[in-house]
């Protein structure tokens, strides 16, 4: 009885070591993924924003003018951001405690 007993344990160490594996290979594959992503938005937004600030520069025949708009709209999203710190936290550590959850 004893060595079933200590089988079962040995078997069920092993089931969460392989569990464990399982959750950080996804966690990892995630990051990366994420990443990559970012990395290529980043690209777009970037290139994207010159874009903006050079068309609305020309309407304004100022590329300052331009740059300094689309400035001014990043600073503005960046007090929103700032405003809403907690709520986006929170939403952050639930969705990244649901995935480890699961």
């Amino acid at each position: 009885m004893i060595e079933i007993i200590k089988d079962y344990a040995a078997k069920r160490v092993e089931l969460l070591k392989i569990q464990i594996q399982e959750k950080s290979s996804l966690s990892a594959g995630t990051i990366v993924f994420v990443f990559l992503i970012a990395v290529v938005c980043s690209f777009f937004v970037l290139f994207f924003n010159f874009g903006i600030a050079f068309l609305i520069g020309e309407s304004l025949d100022s590329d300052a003018y331009g740059f300094l708009i689309v400035a001014g709209f990043y600073l503005l999203l960046t007090i929103i951001v700032l405003l809403f710190k907690k709520l986006i936290i929170k939403s952050i550590a639930n969705k990244l405690i649901g995935f480890l959850k699961k």
